[in-house]
Protein backbone atom coordinates (compact mmCIF):
# COMPACT_ATOMS: atom_id res chain seq x y z
CA UNK A 1 0.00 0.00 0.00
CA UNK A 2 1.79 3.49 -0.87
CA UNK A 3 2.43 5.87 1.72
CA UNK A 4 0.10 8.43 0.47
CA UNK A 5 -2.65 5.91 1.16
CA UNK A 6 -1.81 5.12 4.97
CA UNK A 7 -1.44 8.39 5.46
CA UNK A 8 -4.72 8.98 4.58
CA UNK A 9 -5.97 6.45 6.39
CA UNK A 10 -4.14 7.28 9.61
CA UNK A 11 -5.23 10.60 9.58
CA UNK A 12 -9.17 9.73 9.44
CA UNK A 13 -8.88 7.98 12.53
CA UNK A 14 -8.85 9.48 16.32
CA UNK A 15 -4.88 9.06 17.49
CA UNK A 16 -5.58 6.96 20.17
CA UNK A 17 -7.00 4.49 17.08
CA UNK A 18 -3.84 5.03 15.00
CA UNK A 19 -1.75 4.44 17.37
CA UNK A 20 -3.10 0.84 18.14
CA UNK A 21 -2.55 0.41 14.05
CA UNK A 22 0.77 -0.42 15.32
CA UNK A 23 -0.52 -4.08 16.57
CA UNK A 24 -1.78 -5.37 13.73
CA UNK A 25 1.50 -6.69 12.42
CA UNK A 26 5.49 -6.28 12.09
CA UNK A 27 4.64 -3.91 8.90
CA UNK A 28 2.08 -1.62 10.66
CA UNK A 29 4.43 -1.60 13.94
CA UNK A 30 5.83 2.11 12.69
CA UNK A 31 3.05 3.30 10.40
CA UNK A 32 1.64 5.54 12.92
CA UNK A 33 4.68 7.74 12.75
CA UNK A 34 3.35 9.27 9.36
CA UNK A 35 0.75 10.66 10.77
CA UNK A 36 0.00 14.41 9.21
CA UNK A 37 -2.88 15.60 11.71
CA UNK A 38 -2.59 15.33 15.06
CA UNK A 39 -5.88 16.02 17.38
CA UNK A 40 -6.23 15.72 21.35
CA UNK A 41 -9.20 16.59 22.25
CA UNK A 42 -11.27 15.77 25.33
CA UNK A 43 -11.53 11.99 23.51
CA UNK A 44 -7.96 11.59 23.21
CA UNK A 45 -7.49 12.43 27.31
CA UNK A 46 -10.32 10.41 28.29
CA UNK A 47 -8.95 7.56 26.52
CA UNK A 48 -5.15 8.12 27.95
CA UNK A 49 -6.97 8.30 31.81
CA UNK A 50 -8.63 5.80 31.46
CA UNK A 51 -5.37 2.86 29.71
CA UNK A 52 -2.29 5.17 31.08
CA UNK A 53 -1.16 4.51 34.70
CA UNK A 54 1.07 7.87 34.08
CA UNK A 55 -0.23 11.36 34.30
CA UNK A 56 2.50 12.91 32.44
CA UNK A 57 -0.26 13.57 29.23
CA UNK A 58 1.63 16.64 28.37
CA UNK A 59 5.06 14.20 28.28
CA UNK A 60 3.37 11.50 25.94
CA UNK A 61 2.27 13.91 23.85
CA UNK A 62 6.00 15.47 23.29
CA UNK A 63 7.00 12.32 22.66
CA UNK A 64 4.33 11.20 20.15
CA UNK A 65 5.48 14.44 18.52
CA UNK A 66 9.08 13.94 18.59
CA UNK A 67 8.34 10.53 16.26
CA UNK A 68 6.64 11.85 13.64
CA UNK A 69 8.76 11.42 10.74
CA UNK A 70 7.36 13.95 8.00
CA UNK A 71 5.33 17.13 8.10
CA UNK A 72 2.74 17.73 10.45
CA UNK A 73 -0.69 19.41 8.26
CA UNK A 74 -2.99 19.82 11.71
CA UNK A 75 -2.34 20.20 15.08
CA UNK A 76 -5.91 20.49 17.63
CA UNK A 77 -5.30 20.52 21.10
CA UNK A 78 -7.84 21.02 24.12
CA UNK A 79 -6.08 22.51 27.18
CA UNK A 80 -7.57 20.61 30.64
CA UNK A 81 -8.96 23.01 33.07
CA UNK A 82 -6.60 22.85 35.95
CA UNK A 83 -3.23 23.76 33.70
CA UNK A 84 0.50 24.66 35.45
CA UNK A 85 3.90 25.71 34.86
CA UNK A 86 4.59 22.57 33.20
CA UNK A 87 1.86 22.25 31.06
CA UNK A 88 2.48 25.77 29.20
CA UNK A 89 6.30 24.75 28.80
CA UNK A 90 5.39 21.85 27.18
CA UNK A 91 3.01 23.86 24.81
CA UNK A 92 5.50 26.46 24.24
CA UNK A 93 7.70 23.38 22.91
CA UNK A 94 4.78 22.26 21.07
CA UNK A 95 4.43 25.58 19.42
CA UNK A 96 8.09 25.84 18.68
CA UNK A 97 8.78 22.32 17.49
CA UNK A 98 5.37 22.99 14.81
CA UNK A 99 6.92 25.71 13.21
CA UNK A 100 9.79 23.63 12.09
CA UNK A 101 7.24 21.10 10.47
CA UNK A 102 5.62 23.95 8.31
CA UNK A 103 1.93 23.59 10.24
CA UNK A 104 -1.29 24.85 8.04
CA UNK A 105 -4.10 24.16 10.26
CA UNK A 106 -3.61 25.54 14.18
CA UNK A 107 -6.57 24.95 16.95
CA UNK A 108 -5.73 26.22 20.62
CA UNK A 109 -9.04 25.78 22.95
CA UNK A 110 -7.83 27.27 26.73
CA UNK A 111 -10.89 26.11 29.19
CA UNK A 112 -9.25 27.34 31.97
CA UNK A 113 -11.46 30.70 32.42
CA UNK A 114 -9.03 32.53 34.74
CA UNK A 115 -5.77 31.78 32.65
CA UNK A 116 -5.45 33.12 29.26
CA UNK A 117 -2.37 31.11 27.54
CA UNK A 118 0.29 33.43 26.34
CA UNK A 119 1.33 32.22 22.84
CA UNK A 120 5.53 32.33 22.70
CA UNK A 121 7.01 34.81 20.00
CA UNK A 122 8.27 31.83 18.05
CA UNK A 123 4.36 31.38 17.32
CA UNK A 124 4.64 34.01 14.87
CA UNK A 125 6.89 32.22 12.66
CA UNK A 126 4.10 29.64 11.40
CA UNK A 127 4.77 31.28 8.12
CA UNK A 128 2.51 28.11 6.44
CA UNK A 129 -0.66 28.67 8.81
CA UNK A 130 -3.77 28.45 6.34
CA UNK A 131 -5.93 28.07 9.42
CA UNK A 132 -6.44 29.20 12.98
CA UNK A 133 -8.55 29.06 16.12
CA UNK A 134 -7.80 30.60 19.37
CA UNK A 135 -9.43 30.23 22.14
CA UNK A 136 -8.50 32.08 25.74
CA UNK A 137 -5.41 33.08 24.41
CA UNK A 138 -2.83 35.89 24.34
CA UNK A 139 -2.04 37.11 21.69
CA UNK A 140 0.61 39.65 21.00
CA UNK A 141 2.66 39.50 17.62
CA UNK A 142 6.61 40.77 18.19
CA UNK A 143 7.65 43.83 16.96
CA UNK A 144 9.41 41.97 13.65
CA UNK A 145 5.83 39.98 12.83
CA UNK A 146 5.51 40.07 9.02
CA UNK A 147 2.51 38.72 8.96
CA UNK A 148 0.97 34.85 8.08
CA UNK A 149 0.97 35.16 4.51
CA UNK A 150 -1.39 31.81 3.44
CA UNK A 151 -3.73 32.62 6.70
CA UNK A 152 -7.60 31.61 4.63
CA UNK A 153 -9.50 31.55 8.22
CA UNK A 154 -9.19 32.87 11.90
CA UNK A 155 -10.86 32.21 14.76
CA UNK A 156 -10.85 34.09 17.49
CA UNK A 157 -12.61 33.40 20.91
CA UNK A 158 -11.72 35.30 24.19
CA UNK A 159 -8.48 36.33 23.07
CA UNK A 160 -6.54 39.39 23.97
CA UNK A 161 -4.43 41.80 22.35
CA UNK A 162 -3.79 45.20 22.80
CA UNK A 163 -5.96 47.70 20.91
CA UNK A 164 -3.86 47.95 18.10
CA UNK A 165 -2.46 44.77 17.64
CA UNK A 166 -5.94 43.17 15.41
CA UNK A 167 -5.34 45.94 12.89
CA UNK A 168 -1.58 44.95 12.49
CA UNK A 169 -2.59 41.14 12.36
CA UNK A 170 -5.54 41.44 9.76
CA UNK A 171 -3.26 43.61 7.68
CA UNK A 172 -0.36 41.62 7.35
CA UNK A 173 -2.84 38.47 6.11
CA UNK A 174 -3.78 39.10 2.89
CA UNK A 175 -5.16 36.09 1.99
CA UNK A 176 -7.87 36.24 4.78
CA UNK A 177 -10.93 34.85 3.50
CA UNK A 178 -12.84 34.02 6.96
CA UNK A 179 -12.88 35.88 9.81
CA UNK A 180 -14.81 34.73 13.18
CA UNK A 181 -14.43 36.96 16.05
CA UNK A 182 -16.69 36.17 19.76
CA UNK A 183 -14.97 37.97 22.31
CA UNK A 184 -17.39 38.69 24.94
CA UNK A 185 -16.72 39.64 29.09
CA UNK A 186 -13.59 40.84 29.79
CA UNK A 187 -11.98 40.78 25.91
CA UNK A 188 -10.99 43.53 24.23
CA UNK A 189 -12.59 45.88 21.75
CA UNK A 190 -12.95 45.84 18.02
CA UNK A 191 -12.36 48.30 15.74
CA UNK A 192 -14.89 48.86 12.51
CA UNK A 193 -11.48 50.28 11.17
CA UNK A 194 -9.32 47.25 11.94
CA UNK A 195 -12.00 44.80 10.51
CA UNK A 196 -11.73 46.38 7.16
CA UNK A 197 -7.93 46.22 6.66
CA UNK A 198 -8.64 41.95 5.77
CA UNK A 199 -9.98 43.53 2.13
CA UNK A 200 -10.25 39.47 0.70
CA UNK A 201 -13.10 38.48 3.74
CA UNK A 202 -15.67 36.43 2.04
CA UNK A 203 -17.51 35.22 5.49
CA UNK A 204 -17.28 37.25 8.63
CA UNK A 205 -18.66 36.39 11.87
CA UNK A 206 -18.88 39.01 14.82
CA UNK A 207 -20.05 39.43 18.61
CA UNK A 208 -20.98 43.28 18.03
CA UNK A 209 -21.23 44.28 21.84
CA UNK A 210 -17.71 43.78 21.65
CA UNK A 211 -17.30 46.41 18.81
CA UNK A 212 -16.08 49.57 19.76
CA UNK A 213 -19.07 51.59 20.66
CA UNK A 214 -17.64 54.61 19.01
CA UNK A 215 -20.82 54.53 16.71
CA UNK A 216 -22.43 51.17 16.24
CA UNK A 217 -25.23 51.93 14.17
CA UNK A 218 -27.14 50.22 10.89
CA UNK A 219 -25.35 52.51 9.02
CA UNK A 220 -21.79 51.90 10.17
CA UNK A 221 -22.61 48.61 10.19
CA UNK A 222 -23.11 48.79 6.35
CA UNK A 223 -20.65 50.90 5.92
CA UNK A 224 -18.30 47.60 6.93
CA UNK A 225 -19.96 45.75 4.73
CA UNK A 226 -19.47 47.99 1.87
CA UNK A 227 -15.57 48.53 2.61
CA UNK A 228 -15.21 44.64 2.32
CA UNK A 229 -16.29 44.11 -1.68
CA UNK A 230 -15.81 40.25 -1.93
CA UNK A 231 -17.85 39.68 1.49
CA UNK A 232 -20.77 37.28 1.06
CA UNK A 233 -21.75 35.40 3.84
CA UNK A 234 -22.14 38.13 7.26
CA UNK A 235 -23.02 36.58 10.85
CA UNK A 236 -23.57 38.97 13.60
CA UNK A 237 -24.50 38.41 17.17
CA UNK A 238 -25.74 41.61 19.21
CA UNK A 239 -26.10 39.51 22.87
CA UNK A 240 -27.02 42.33 24.77
CA UNK A 241 -26.77 44.81 22.55
CA UNK A 242 -28.85 47.62 20.65
CA UNK A 243 -28.00 48.95 17.39
CA UNK A 244 -28.11 52.28 18.26
CA UNK A 245 -30.22 54.73 17.00
CA UNK A 246 -27.85 57.50 16.06
CA UNK A 247 -26.54 58.21 12.50
CA UNK A 248 -29.84 57.03 10.53
CA UNK A 249 -29.36 56.21 6.94
CA UNK A 250 -30.54 58.69 4.39
CA UNK A 251 -34.04 57.91 2.70
CA UNK A 252 -34.41 57.20 0.18
CA UNK A 253 -31.09 54.89 -0.07
CA UNK A 254 -29.04 56.72 -2.56
CA UNK A 255 -28.44 55.50 -6.07
CA UNK A 256 -25.27 54.99 -5.61
CA UNK A 257 -25.29 53.16 -2.98
CA UNK A 258 -27.26 50.29 -5.05
CA UNK A 259 -25.90 46.92 -5.97
CA UNK A 260 -22.83 47.68 -3.54
CA UNK A 261 -22.88 44.18 -2.02
CA UNK A 262 -22.37 40.64 -3.15
CA UNK A 263 -24.07 39.20 0.41
CA UNK A 264 -25.15 35.85 -0.49
CA UNK A 265 -26.27 34.71 3.29
CA UNK A 266 -26.87 37.21 6.79
CA UNK A 267 -27.47 36.03 10.11
CA UNK A 268 -28.53 38.02 12.69
CA UNK A 269 -28.54 36.68 16.41
CA UNK A 270 -30.41 38.89 19.42
CA UNK A 271 -32.44 41.27 17.36
CA UNK A 272 -34.08 43.02 19.61
CA UNK A 273 -36.54 44.42 16.53
CA UNK A 274 -35.43 48.02 17.29
CA UNK A 275 -36.15 50.66 14.33
CA UNK A 276 -32.58 51.06 13.55
CA UNK A 277 -32.57 46.98 13.49
CA UNK A 278 -34.83 47.01 10.97
CA UNK A 279 -33.46 49.98 9.13
CA UNK A 280 -29.73 47.58 8.79
CA UNK A 281 -32.29 45.12 7.36
CA UNK A 282 -33.84 46.94 5.06
CA UNK A 283 -30.64 48.21 3.51
CA UNK A 284 -29.06 45.12 3.14
CA UNK A 285 -31.55 43.89 1.14
CA UNK A 286 -32.41 46.93 -1.45
CA UNK A 287 -28.20 46.39 -1.81
CA UNK A 288 -27.79 43.03 -2.08
CA UNK A 289 -28.90 42.22 -5.66
CA UNK A 290 -27.38 38.27 -5.13
CA UNK A 291 -28.76 37.90 -1.34
CA UNK A 292 -30.47 34.17 -0.98
CA UNK A 293 -31.66 34.28 2.06
CA UNK A 294 -31.05 36.64 5.28
CA UNK A 295 -31.81 34.31 9.44
CA UNK A 296 -32.97 36.51 11.85
CA UNK A 297 -32.86 35.32 16.10
CA UNK A 298 -34.47 37.40 17.55
CA UNK A 299 -33.55 38.12 21.65
CA UNK A 300 -35.52 36.05 24.22
CA UNK A 301 -37.17 39.97 25.38
CA UNK A 302 -38.59 40.11 22.41
CA UNK A 303 -42.47 39.31 23.16
CA UNK A 304 -44.86 37.58 20.73
CA UNK A 305 -46.89 40.98 19.70
CA UNK A 306 -43.45 42.77 18.95
CA UNK A 307 -42.14 39.57 17.21
CA UNK A 308 -45.42 39.93 14.82
CA UNK A 309 -45.11 43.66 14.40
CA UNK A 310 -41.13 42.65 13.46
CA UNK A 311 -42.58 40.11 11.25
CA UNK A 312 -44.98 42.66 8.96
CA UNK A 313 -42.39 45.43 8.69
CA UNK A 314 -39.31 42.74 7.16
CA UNK A 315 -42.54 41.62 4.59
CA UNK A 316 -43.04 45.48 3.68
CA UNK A 317 -39.19 45.26 3.10
CA UNK A 318 -38.16 46.03 -0.81
CA UNK A 319 -35.42 43.27 -1.96
CA UNK A 320 -33.11 43.92 -4.64
CA UNK A 321 -33.10 40.80 -5.40
CA UNK A 322 -35.87 38.07 -6.44
CA UNK A 323 -34.82 35.16 -4.42
CA UNK A 324 -34.14 36.92 -0.95
CA UNK A 325 -36.15 34.79 1.72
CA UNK A 326 -36.13 36.12 5.15
CA UNK A 327 -36.17 33.38 7.71
CA UNK A 328 -37.82 35.30 10.94
CA UNK A 329 -36.89 31.68 13.71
Amino acid sequence: MPDNVVTNILDRLPVQLALRTSILSRNWRFKWTMLTQLVFDDNFFEYLTKTSAENNHGGIISRLLLNVKGGIEKFVFFMPKVIDNNDVENINHWILFLSRKRIKDITLTNTNVFFPLKLPTYFFSCLELKHLKLTRCWLHPPHNFHGFPNLLSLQLCLVQFESSELGEILTRCPSLEILDMRFFFYACKVKLVDIVKAKNLKMLSLSVCNIDAVAISSSTIFELVGFLPKLQDLDLDFLDYTVKDAHPWPNPIPEVEYKTTGLRSVVFTYFAGSENEVCLIKYILACSPILEKIVIHPHWSLASDGRLMFTRKLLKLRRASTVAEIDFD
